[in-house]
């Protein structure tokens, strides 16, 4: 395939014709409009991708759609437990949370999207490539960064950043007259992406940020008030920082984690609400699920916290802003990342252990944790008779910590001049 720099060869009178496009479909509103409008806009071709990354859909269906639509190639890959393994695993390693709540269920996942839409793009020789993210998002960067990062070579068709179109309301009604059937409607415009990991909202009538968001968005949880009055305990067993077991059953990551959300999810665990600032540059407010992955944190933690060594556990911690940053940008197939990523990785060696996490009403707790690599003496934190520390030695290690503190005190005062303060 001869691809073209979209610098040199942009847009529908390009002197270099696009014949066939690859497009990263998922079967809804933007991505079924894009596809019709491809067609019409360039006289391509167009080959739909659609993967698997467990939103729980009919596959069927949204291939039949994409021919229906006008596809003239359907592609619908499983690569959920990929996804689990190759991407999500690394990342909960790295603890990772963009601003301190955003587990980054989105984020996560389109950067294996695009990767495999440009190995489509090279079998399928096609000219360009093409994603549904609007010219305001960070799903845009995401998917453009990815395809520059596997191919330098490759063209981007963006709709959001070409068409009239303002708004999803002008899609609903485009769709409407070319006979796409859609799930948005102009009662209820807010978008949703869902996976394995999570799923999200936006927009719609969640761009209020003082609105409460409606209990009746939410799919993966029950509201914390409907759930169970009795609590749930769930014990994880984890190896060199993967989770390979729940409650002593050994299971699949993707099989693992989808347990997860559906215990989460009936005791209302993983709700987040938050106005996040994105990486074109405005603020944005999210509305979150994320039940499977909020035990994993909380349950990862709690092995960590007994097998990490102090000094490596806070240099970590000091760096997953940045992990995250990069990751919510869209940044990971970078050199930064994968560097950041060994480092976390060689840290997880000794997070083998169990974490016993029980949750309740929208809690998730850790309420034991055990491990034949932990760092935790009993002998030596006791508050009770002991043999082995010795407390007078407290004492030196205090005045050595103290000492500059205790030059500092002695040292003359400064006189002041009158009048200043």
């Amino acid at each position: 395939m001869a691809w073209v720099r979209d610098t040199e060869d942009r847009g529908p009178m390009s002197r270099n014709p696009i014949k066939k496009v690859v497009l990263a479909y998922s079967g809804g509103l933007d991505t079924s409009v894009i596809l019709k409008w491809l067609q019409e806009t360039y006289g391509c071709k167009v080959v739909a991708f659609c993967a698997d990354l467990g939103q729980g859909e009919d596959l069927k269906a949204i291939k039949a759609k994409a021919l229906a639509c006008g596809a003239s190639k359907v592609y619908v890959e499983d690569l959920r437990e990929v996804f689990v393994k190759d991407h999500i695993f690394p990342m909960l390693r790295g603890n990772a949370a963009y601003e301190g709540s955003y587990l980054l269920g989105t984020a996560i996942a389109r950067p294996l999207i695009a990767r495999r839409q440009i190995e489509i793009a090279l079998k399928e020789g096609a000219d360009a490539v093409s994603h549904g993210a609007t010219g305001k998002g960070n799903d845009q960067v995401r998917f453009e960064v990815t395809y520059l990062a596997c191919e330098p070579r490759v063209r981007v068709i963006a709709p959001w950043r070409e068409w009239a179109f303002r708004s999803r309301r002008e899609l609903i009604e485009y769709a409407s007259t070319h006979g796409i059937p859609v799930t948005a409607t102009k009662a209820k415009p807010y978008s949703m992406d869902l996976n394995l990991f999570h799923v999200s909202y936006e927009g719609g009538i969640l761009e209020d940020p003082w609105e409460e968001p409606p209990d009746e968005i939410f799919q993966m949880t029950v509201s914390p008030e409907k759930a169970p009055s009795k609590p749930r305990v769930v014990e994880l067993e984890y190896e060199r920082g993967d989770p390979v077991a729940v409650d002593g059953k050994r299971i699949s990551p993707a099989t693992l984690l989808a347990h997860l959300n559906r215990l989460g999810g009936e005791h209302g665990v993983g709700r987040v609400d938050l106005v996040e600032n994105r990486y074109v540059g405005m603020k944005s407010r999210g509305v979150y699920e994320t039940p499977g992955g909020t035990i994993l944190h909380a349950a990862h933690r709690g092995v960590e916290s007994i097998t990490m060594d102090r000094e490596v556990q806070h240099l970590r911690d000091s760096l997953i802003p940045r992990y995250a940053e990069l990751i919510y940008n869209g940044y990971w197939y970078t050199p930064e990342r994968e560097m950041l990523q060994k480092a976390f990785d060689e840290a997880q060696q000794d997070v083998s252990g169990t974490a016993r996490v029980k949750l309740y009403k929208g809690s998730c707790a850790v309420v034991g944790r055990r491990s034949d690599r932990s760092l935790y003496r009993l002998d030596l934190a006791t508050f009770e008779e002991d043999e082995t520390y010795r407390q007078k030695d407290a004492e030196g290690f205090i005045r050595l910590n103290a000492l500059r503190l205790a030059i500092r005190a002695q040292r003359p005062k400064t006189k002041r001049e009158p009048g200043t303060k």
